[in-house]
C-alpha cells in the first residue's frame, strides 16, 4: 500500500505542472521505482508501436537526432574557434552548449547501437554455444537493458526535476534551462527499451523457425 501510495503522490504532483511539488513528492518516495519501472514498460512498448505503424520513423529517428547534435557540435566549436581568435569573442554558451549536445548524441546513440546489437556482446563465444544457451542468453541481454533502462529512466528523472526546481540554467545564457536537456536522457532510454523489445520479438521468432540465432553485427551498419 505504501508503495502504491507513493506512486499516486507523484502522479498527483505531476499533474499540478509544479516542478517544487514535484521534487517533493519524488524525496525519498520508495513509489518512484515502480513508477518508473511501469513508465518505462509502458513507454517501450508505444514506441515500439510506433515504430511498427510509421517504419520511417523506425529507421530514421535515432540516425537523425545523431546527425543533427554533431553537425550543431561542430558548427558552434569551429564557429567558436572564428570568433575567438580572428573576430570579437566567441559566445559565452559555446563552451557549455556542446556537452549536452554531446549527452543526446551519446544516449540516443546507445538505442541506435543496441538496434543494430552492437554492444559487447561475445558474438564469437556466442556462436559456438548450443542453440538453447544462445537463446538463454539472448534473453539475459533483453533483461539486463531493461534494468539499466529503468534505473536511468527513474534516477536521471529525479536529476531532470531537480534542475527544473532549483531553475538551473545554462552557463552563459539568459533562458536556456538545464532541464531542457536533462529530459532527454530518460527519453532515450525509453528509445533504449523499444528496440530491446524488438530485439526480444525477433530473437522469439528466429528460436522458433529454427533460424540463425547470432549474427554477425557491424558498427555503422544496419539490419
Amino acid at each position: 500500500m505504501e508503495l502504491i501510495a507513493g506512486m499516486g503522490e507523484i502522479i498527483s504532483a505531476l499533474m499540478t505542472g509544479d516542478s517544487f511539488e514535484l521534487q517533493t513528492a519524488l524525496r525519498g518516495n520508495a513509489g518512484m521505482w515502480p513508477l518508473g519501472f511501469i513508465v518505462t514498460l509502458v513507454g517501450g512498448v508505444l514506441v515500439t508501436l510506433l515504430y511498427r505503424a510509421v517504419p520511417v520513423i523506425e529507421r530514421n529517428l535515432e540516425p537523425a537526432v545523431m546527425v543533427v547534435a554533431y553537425l550543431a557540435i561542430g558548427y558552434i566549436i569551429f564557429a567558436g574557434v572564428i570568433q575567438r581568435f580572428y573576430l570579437s569573442g566567441q559566445p559565452a554558451w559555446s563552451t557549455t552548449l556542446p556537452p549536452f549536445l554531446f549527452l543526446i548524441m551519446t544516449w540516443v546513440g546507445c538505442s541506435y547501437n543496441v538496434k543494430l546489437r552492437t554492444h559487447l556482446a561475445f558474438a564469437e563465444f556466442r556462436r559456438g554455444s548450443p542453440r538453447a544457451v544462445q537463446f538463454g542468453l539472448l534473453i539475459l541481454d533483453a533483461v539486463l537493458w531493461f534494468c539499466f533502462a529503468w534505473i536511468v529512466v527513474v534516477t536521471t528523472s529525479q536529476e531532470t526535476v531537480r534542475a527544473a526546481a532549483n531553475f538551473a540554467i545554462m552557463l552563459g545564457t539568459d533562458n536556456v534551462m538545464q532541464w531542457w536537456f536533462l529530459g532527454t536522457v530518460p527519453i532515450a532510454f525509453i528509445l533504449l527499451t523499444a528496440r530491446v523489445f524488438e530485439n526480444l520479438v525477433a530473437d522469439i521468432n528466429k528460436y522458433r523457425n529454427g533460424n540463425e540465432m547470432i549474427e554477425a553485427a557491424v558498427i555503422g551498419g544496419d539490419v
